[in-house]
C-alpha cells in the first residue's frame, strides 16, 4: 500500500511540472526579426504543417505573399509550438507546428578551449 501512494505521489508530482506548449509565455519562444536579418527562409505552402528548426535559428517565413522573421532564442524545455502563437494576424492560414532542436552552439564539445 505504501508503494501504491509513492506512485501516486510522483505521478502528482510530474503533472504539476509538465507544460504544454500553450502554457509558455510568448517570450520564452523567441523573438520577432526584421525579414532581412533571418539567416534562413522557409516557404510555408497550403499543405505545410510542421518546419524544423533549431535553437538560436533566426528564420524569414513566407506564405501567400506575406512573410515574418523570427529568431528561435527559446527557453530550454521549448520543444514545439504552433506558429500562429507568434505569427502576425492572418499569415497562416491554417496550424504549423514548429519543432525546435537543440541550439547547436551548446552541445557537446569542451567549449572551444584547447590546452596546448
Amino acid at each position: 500500500m505504501k508503494s501504491l501512494h509513492i506512485s501516486l505521489l510522483v505521478a502528482v508530482l510530474s503533472a504539476g511540472c509538465a507544460h504544454r506548449a500553450s502554457d509558455y509565455p510568448v517570450s520564452l519562444l523567441g523573438h520577432p526579426i526584421p525579414s532581412a536579418a533571418a539567416e534562413k527562409t522557409i516557404v510555408l505552402n497550403p499543405d505545410t504543417r510542421w518546419v524544423n528548426v533549431n535553437g538560436g535559428e533566426a528564420v524569414r517565413f513566407v506564405s501567400g505573399g506575406r512573410e515574418f522573421g523570427w529568431a528561435f532564442n527559446v527557453a530550454a524545455t521549448v520543444s514545439s509550438f504552433d506558429l500562429s502563437r507568434v505569427a502576425p494576424p492572418g499569415v497562416l492560414p491554417h496550424p504549423v507546428i514548429a519543432y525546435v532542436g537543440p541550439d547547436p552552439r551548446y552541445i557537446g564539445g569542451d567549449g572551444g578551449e584547447r590546452n596546448d
